[in-house]
C-alpha cells in the first residue's frame, strides 16, 4: 500500500479501517492533502468524501490537534488529529473523535506505563 499527497478516500480505506480497530473503534477520519477522504463508524466507511474543520487545520500547520469541531457531524465532540508527513510534506491527516467525551484521552494519559526499571537504574548512575 503506498499512500500519497493524492491518494483518494477508496485508497486509505484499508489503512484507516485499520487504525478504526486499533482504536477500538471509535470514530475515524482520514484525507489526503489533494483529495476527500473517508469518514468510518462502527466498523463502516459512510463517506468515501469526507473532511472537516481539524482535518483541515492540521493539513494546514502540520501539527497535531487536540480540539472540539464547532462544525460537521462531531461539532461538539473533542477529536484528536495527527499529519502524517513524508519528508517536509504533510501528505494526510487521521483523526479519532473521542465520543467518550475526553475519558478515552483521559485513560491515555493515565496509563502511560511508567520508566522502565532498566532506565531507572542507568539514570542513577
Amino acid at each position: 500500500m503506498r499512500i500519497t499527497a493524492s491518494s483518494t478516500g477508496e485508497e486509505i480505506k484499508d489503512l484507516a479501517l485499520s487504525i478504526h480497530q486499533l482504536v477500538n473503534k471509535l470514530p475515524l477520519t482520514m484525507r489526503t492533502q489533494k483529495s476527500m477522504g473517508v469518514r468510518i463508524e462502527e466498523g463502516q466507511v459512510l463517506d468515501y468524501h469526507y473532511t472537516g474543520p481539524i482535518l483541515e487545520k492540521v493539513m494546514k500547520e502540520g501539527v497535531k490537534s487536540g480540539d472540539i469541531p464547532e462544525s460537521g457531524p462531531y461539532k461538539g465532540i473533542p477529536v484528536v488529529v495527527v499529519p502524517l508527513i513524508e519528508g517536509d510534506e504533510v501528505i494526510a491527516a487521521i483523526g479519532v473523535v473521542d465520543i467518550t467525551k475526553g475519558i478515552y484521552s483521559d485513560i491515555m494519559e493515565i496509563t502511560k506505563r511508567p520508566q522502565s526499571l532498566k532506565s531507572k537504574k542507568e539514570e542513577l548512575r
